[in-house]
């Protein structure tokens, strides 16, 4: 395993939750990086929103700990630290090949900034989305986008 904050020397990339329990390593290149505001999101992580980045299934791995898991919905499970509570990785039922990871329990979240806003159909009142990046309604896969960046 490489050390906190440092890429390995296969490129994968290392995370984990706040206590230091759980660790992960994902490998690859990210599929997709966006900012959720859906209500399960906020409630699962006790936030306003949720910064996730998808990557392969195939590329991820426990390192240490054992996170707990819970069926938030019918098709989604996610896992967390038992210990601490951090939310760790979102995964659905009908897209099995891939991983959410939260942003921040990356070691180096700033190395996958988000790309785009989903589920702003949920949003907070008085959170501001003013970034610019692509802002859809519901999730990204379920047409265009509704405004935002440029396409």
């Amino acid at each position: 395993m490489s050390d906190i904050g440092e890429a390995s020397h296969d490129g994968s990339r290392s995370g984990g939750c706040l206590c230091g329990a759980v660790r992960y390593e994902v490998a690859g290149e990210p599929e997709a990086s966006s900012i959720c505001h859906c209500v399960s999101c906020r409630k699962s992580a006790g936030a306003q929103s949720v910064a996730w980045v998808v990557f392969s299934y195939e590329g991820f791995r426990i390192v240490s700990g054992e996170p707990a898991a819970f069926r938030s919905s019918e098709n989604v499970s996610r896992t967390f630290c038992v210990e601490c509570g951090t939310t760790l990785t979102y995964q659905h039922d009908e897209d099995p090949d891939a991983i959410d990871i939260t942003a921040a329990s990356l070691d180096l979240p700033d190395e996958f900034p988000p790309t785009r806003h989903v589920w702003l159909e949920d949003k907070l009142a008085w959170d501001t989305v003013d970034d610019g990046l692509q802002r859809f309604e519901r999730g990204s896969s379920e047409g265009e986008s509704s405004e935002g960046a440029s396409s």
